[in-house]
């Protein structure tokens, strides 16, 4: 037979636009999961400090996405190396944010002394505690 194809020319390609793909979404889903701390208001005895360091939090965020957004290539080429330095960059600033809002919320939640507050504290944070650094931080602080 005269057709005799590499498997890694044909799905090397594939899978590494699969895995930019993958790259993607969990950026879109970064920013969705964020974009709850612009409204977030924590109460409590340090509530006003607590939600001075929530919008701090959000405003570095939005640095970083902004600073994403501005890339000059096309995100979908796999050919395109600087996104992989990019995004590497990216996911640094988001794990520090994770580990700071993790922090936080421990320190909200410890500070509230009602079940209600509690409550109305994890139900502000709601899609954010499903990020696994956010979680692990209030599970330490809590144990």
């Amino acid at each position: 037979s005269g057709w005799r194809l590499r498997n890694s020319a044909i799905f090397g390609r594939l899978e590494a636009f699969g895995e930019r793909a993958s790259d993607i979404l969990d950026f879109t889903r970064t920013v969705m999961q964020f974009s709850k701390l612009e409204k977030i208001d924590v109460g409590g005895t340090k509530g006003k400090s607590l939600s001075i360091c929530v919008q701090k939090v959000h405003e570095e965020f939005e640095e970083a996405v902004a600073k994403f957004r501005c890339v000059t290539y096309d995100i979908l080429d796999v050919r395109e190396a600087a996104f992989i330095n990019d995004f590497h960059e990216f996911r640094l600033t988001i794990r520090d944010l994770d580990r700071r809002l993790g922090s936080l919320l421990a320190t909200a939640f410890d500070d509230l002394d009602t079940l209600h507050g509690r409550a109305k504290l994890l139900d502000a944070f709601e899609g954010l505690l499903e990020r696994p650094l956010i979680l692990a931080e209030l599970e330490r602080k809590q144990s």
